[in-house]
């Protein structure tokens, strides 16, 4: 006799990107809701907290609608909630937590708290459907940098994070010094394909006391004392080289700590996730270096790479099918770690 099939809402607002999904068994997406608000934070040359709570609030109930319909299906098919609690902005976590504690209170429905980094490296299982733990993931966006051991669903070791600035903060940061604007690293992935990667030579640091951690600041600083020694010498300096340059800088180190710890764990499955996931530059310098090693890799879909309420309820599901469910005590953790509940 054939399981019943298990039904996910997901919601995820932890940042500028409203969102919510329906997901079926963990791996099927029946919809996916982005309501995005870059346009609106281009204005600003980067994401305003509180701007992006009140646009929480005023979208929620309009994209989890549609998400279900979308779908096919009502709230009463729905066999759990799973939300984003953490870590993020505040202010936009707790738009996401109160309403699926609204929904969870009134109509009896589980709900299920789900930590963001878990549902970034989540978002392999959709369009991977032969992949399952132990695998290593690394886990590169705007605001994390973490290198993570997947023991089995739900079960993360960090073996690696940024001692400082996140890989897809520096980006933002050198983006703008260059007159590129927000987003970032979009725009330094696009503009780099014209420029040559070793015009310039940038550091590739090091965390002296550890072999995994990441440190782009000292980095984002040579980029801005480069530009600075240009304007004082009154040279003018190539945007598409210092973009090139800047971004192999950064993939030079991700690649290396990456392969260094899949081979140390003794592992063959290595996925990427988060927004920088993206950067056509990083898979292709990550492929080449997993082929050479003989290392399956994986990463998803730009759209599912960036934030998105399907990762949410791949991530939630597991933790549901594990008997794992929140109450209605659950809130905002902006600063959760990834492993903690």
């Amino acid at each position: 006799m054939k399981e019943k099939d298990i039904l996910i809402l997901g919601i995820e607002s932890s940042c500028d990107e409203t969102a919510a999904a329906v997901v079926k068994n963990g791996r099927e997406v029946l919809s996916n809701i982005i309501s995005s608000q870059i346009d609106l934070h281009t204005l600003y040359g980067g994401v305003v907290p509180e701007i992006a709570s009140r646009k929480h609030i005023e979208k929620i109930n309009q994209v989890i609608g549609e998400a279900l319909s979308a779908a096919g299906v009502a709230l009463s098919d729905i066999d759990a909630i799973g939300v984003t609690y953490g870590p993020g902005l505040v202010g936009a976590l707790l738009v996401g937590v109160a309403e699926a504690k609204a929904i969870s209170f009134a109509t009896g429905i589980p709900l299920v708290g789900v930590h963001h980094i878990e549902g970034h490296i989540s978002a392999n299982y959709i369009e991977h459907k032969e992949l399952e733990p132990p695998f290593m993931s690394l886990v590169v966006s705007g605001g994390h940098t973490h290198l993570v051991k997947v023991q089995d669903y739900g079960v993360y070791e960090i073996l690696g994070r940024t001692r400082d600035d996140a890989a897809g903060e520096a980006f933002d940061k050198v983006a703008r010094a260059i007159g590129l604007g927000y987003p970032g690293g979009p725009k330094i992935d696009r503009v780099s394909k014209e420029g040559n990667a070793d015009a310039i030579s940038f550091p590739r640091a090091k965390v002296e006391d550890s072999l995994y951690d990441f440190s782009f600041s000292g980095l984002k600083s040579a980029v801005l004392n480069y530009l600075n020694s240009c304007e004082m010498k009154g040279e003018a300096y190539v945007q598409a080289d210092v973009a090139a340059s800047f971004q192999k800088a950064v993939t030079d180190v991700l690649v290396e700590h990456s392969i260094a710890a899949v081979k140390a764990q003794g592992f063959r499955k290595f996925a990427m996730a988060g927004g920088v996931a993206s950067n056509s530059a990083l898979r292709a310098a990550m492929d080449e270096a997993c082929k050479r090693e003989n290392i399956e890799l994986y990463y998803p879909s730009p759209v599912f790479c960036t934030d998105n309420a399907a990762m949410i309820g791949v991530a939630a599901y597991y933790e549901f099918r594990n008997g794992v469910t929140s109450g209605l005590d659950l809130n905002a953790v902006p600063n959760l770690k990834l492993g903690e509940r």
